[in-house]
């Protein structure tokens, strides 16, 4: 028996090609909206989490113990079967009107990307010398106004490089959606597969997009590092 020629042009053409870039859009689509979200979640987690008031503090960490050690997927699925038992029931009406499935799938991506943000987001702010929360204090700025105003601008610009890796890394865990129903692209390579038998075209093809989208966060990142904290050359610490 001969061996299965390779013909990536039959998954580049057509309905299959079609199905990829909506694949694609859905993803782009995913990943930014669970981003944005995310990222202002996990900035105020990790200023609860410093908070000098103890059960906001403790709210927090456990925020971070629950999301940060439980598999993503269990998160999709719990979305997706358990909360219509916990959210009201107006919500779950106003949320059937839409994608249930994509929703499900972006609070899951949000509040377990969001876990890793806050840590990245602290590792930040306590990297800024403790004298400069002292010294806004001291010239009348609250806590709130001293973070807003002071600590956080200073602590986001260096957390930029692990920030945008976190959400680089929600782009690639977008792809387990699809155990839930959502039309993304690695959804739409496992229907391609399945109906033109070309398996690996198909997640060839998938791959290709997602080293695509990676190379050019990397790109992004390499350029942040290098024109704005680092414009002399001199190395980041």
């Amino acid at each position: 028996m001969s061996a299965t020629q390779f013909d990536l042009s039959v998954v580049l053409q057509g309905k299959y090609a079609e199905w990829l870039l909506e694949g694609l859009k859905t993803t782009i689509e995913l990943s930014s909206i669970s981003c944005v979200l995310a990222f202002f979640l996990g900035l105020n987690i990790a200023i609860m989490r410093m908070s000098g008031f103890s059960p906001v503090r403790w709210f927090a960490q456990c925020y971070l113990e629950f999301f940060r050690n439980t598999p993503l997927i269990v998160q999709l699925f719990f979305w997706y079967f358990g909360s219509y038992q916990i959210l009201p029931k107006p919500v779950n009406a106003f949320l059937n009107n839409y994608n249930f499935e994509f929703v499900a799938a972006v609070i899951a991506l949000t509040f377990y990307t969001s876990a890793f943000i806050a840590e990245d987001i602290r590792s930040g702010i306590t990297a800024i010398p403790k004298e400069q929360m002292e010294a806004s204090r001291s010239s009348g700025f609250s806590y709130i106004r001293s973070m807003h105003y002071i600590i956080l601008p200073q602590a986001v610009r260096h957390t930029i490089p692990p920030l945008i890796n976190q959400f680089l890394n929600l782009t690639k865990n977008s792809s387990m959606a699809m155990v839930i129903g959502v039309g993304e692209l690695t959804y739409q390579a496992r229907q391609i597969e399945s109906q033109a038998f070309k398996s690996f075209e198909a997640f060839f093809a998938a791959t290709f997009i997602y080293v695509c989208i990676s190379f050019f966060i990397t790109i992004l990142v390499t350029w942040y590092d290098r024109k704005v904290l680092n414009p002399l050359g001199k190395g980041t610490h």
